[in-house]
């Protein structure tokens, strides 16, 4: 049964709050050492929460953070290699792209496994493919570490205010014991089972996400091409089937032009589809509309809108661009 921290928004299932482990070193939860890789949007609000809770922080300096100024400022150290940032964590969170990026950074001859200590805990926060998170914790237990992939959802902002949901893999046990350190930066957190089963329910979020975002964008699209005011469309979709939290994210473009509300790159869908078919595939799932929808976003991003929001995907599609 999924565990649920706390109410899910949308949903109303049961609530089983994880278990706090008396004993070892989270379940006072006053301090901990932690290290980051990735501090990008989402992974610097990850930071910055940490620091307010007065946890010590160290990242892995590399050219694609944010700029990090601000947090040098609040304590948090710069270290030049993975390996290093380990050596000094009792905690390792990954924020980084994706697969490619986890297994690297992982493994590299510097990477974080090379300075993994005994007893020492990977989160891996991005959005990656289940059977390469195994593998990686596979490989992180060998080395005498301890894995949970917790993915993401939400926006930067949040992550900054330290209410990101998470989507957690897991044993039980470590659960319990880290629940408390995962409440300081996430507000709603789910228990979806062992490990991997974290960011396979994130692939089938982000794919009804994104499904729904190019559904949207399509019918936006036509309804411009018909002559339909942009007033009465958002009117009859808000008052009907269409209302809904992708309905209110992409609204603020249609009226406007503000695509703050979804400020996930056309390029990240792609990957994030991508990795959904390849576990439809691995599964035996059917995965006809979600090769249609990765072929929607990948001719946005061969066209070069890459670095586009998802909201722009209506002008894109209404040939506006």
């Amino acid at each position: 049964m999924i565990r649920r921290d706390r109410e899910w928004p949308g949903g109303d299932a049961e609530v089983s709050p994880g278990r706090t482990r008396r004993g070892g070193c989270m379940s006072a939860m006053k301090t901990a050492r932690v290290g980051i890789a990735g501090v990008g949007l989402m992974g610097h609000g990850i930071a910055t929460t940490l620091l307010k809770h007065g946890h010590r922080l160290a990242f892995l300096d590399h050219p694609g953070n944010q700029p990090v100024d601000d947090l040098r400022q609040m304590g948090a150290e710069a270290l030049p290699t993975g390996a290093a940032v380990a050596e000094a964590s009792d905690i390792v969170i990954l924020c980084v792209t994706g697969t490619p990026q986890v297994e690297d950074v992982l493994l590299r001859a510097d990477g974080i496994i090379a300075g993994l200590r005994p007893g020492t805990t990977v989160i891996d926060c991005s959005t990656a493919v289940a059977s390469s998170t195994r593998a990686m914790a596979g490989r992180v237990a060998e080395a005498g570490g301890r894995f949970m992939d917790a993915a993401m959802t939400r926006t930067p902002k949040e992550a900054a205010e330290g209410r990101l949901n998470l989507i957690v893999g897991a044993p039980d046990e470590l659960f319990s014991e880290l629940l408390p350190f995962l409440r300081t930066f996430a507000e709603n957190i789910v228990h979806a089972g062992p490990v991997g089963a974290g960011h396979e329910l994130k692939l089938l979020h982000n794919f009804v996400s994104l499904g729904f975002s190019a559904i949207f964008a399509e019918a936006a699209a036509a309804a411009r091409k018909a002559g339909v005011a942009t007033g009465p469309f958002l009117e009859v979709l808000g008052a009907g089937a269409g209302k809904g939290v992708v309905f209110d994210r992409l609204k603020p473009f249609m009226e406007t032009g503000d695509s703050a509300g979804f400020r996930f790159s056309l390029a990240n869908s792609l990957k994030d589809l991508t990795y959904y078919e390849t576990m439809a595939t691995e599964l035996g799932a059917h995965r006809g509309i979600a090769e249609a929808v990765r072929a929607l976003y990948g001719e946005a991003v061969e066209a070069g809108h890459g670095s586009d929001a998802v909201p722009e995907l209506i002008a894109i599609l209404s040939d506006e661009t």
